[in-house]
């Protein structure tokens, strides 16, 4: 059985993975699961920079000896505050600070903008480091805009203010299938689990 430590404590990043990545022969471990603490400093300029930063930072530690990791880094890019949050979309007016307010921030920023220039996507890179220390990424995008107010309890972060054109509404307001088969993460995840599956 192929171990897969994955690096993130989000609980709901995990549950994701968990879904998409279900079915496999694999054991799934958050970080915390497989007893890593680290302080990963993400200095990279990209998406996929990041990830293989924080995939070979946690491969590194002691007990990711023999296990496959996997990193993501993802954003809410918004073409009208030019593609910000974009890589700091999590550290976006600081870690600490909710994303209630995050969300509000961005829609208080797009007054008076009209739909045809509130357009964003969330982008979503993994990277995997394997035992041999080989690195593969893979990259998922989703289109949407931005909305004027918060809607939805099933998603996180920026997803109550992400909306889909097609659904007409936001992604926080999808059932899980229908989001993991559509979000940035769930292309970027099917992508390495393909990738993985031919090794």
């Amino acid at each position: 059985m192929k171990k897969i430590i994955f690096a993130t404590g989000n609980q709901g990043k995990m549950k994701e993975i968990h879904e998409i990545l279900a079915g496999e022969d694999v054991e799934i471990l958050s970080m915390k699961e497989a007893g890593i603490t680290l302080d990963i400093v993400e200095d990279g300029k990209t998406f996929e920079e990041n990830a293989i930063i924080k995939a070979k930072a946690v491969a590194a530690a002691p007990e990711a000896q023999q296990a496959i990791v996997l990193a993501d880094d993802s954003g809410l890019e918004v073409d009208y505050l030019n593609k910000e949050p974009g890589i700091y979309s999590a550290r976006y007016m600081g870690e600490e600070t909710s994303y209630k307010i995050k969300n509000q921030n961005i829609i208080n920023r797009l007054e008076g903008v009209p739909k045809e220039k509130r357009s964003a996507r969330f982008v979503c890179a993994i990277a995997a480091v394997f035992p041999d220390n080989e690195v593969i990424t893979t990259k998922g995008t989703i289109e949407g805009y931005i909305g004027w107010k918060e809607a939805g309890s099933n998603g996180f972060g920026y997803d109550p203010i992400f909306y889909l054109d097609e659904y007409n509404c936001s992604t926080a307001e999808l059932p899980a299938e229908v989001k993991n088969e559509l979000s940035h993460r769930g292309k970027a995840l099917r992508a390495m689990k393909k990738k993985l599956a031919e090794r």
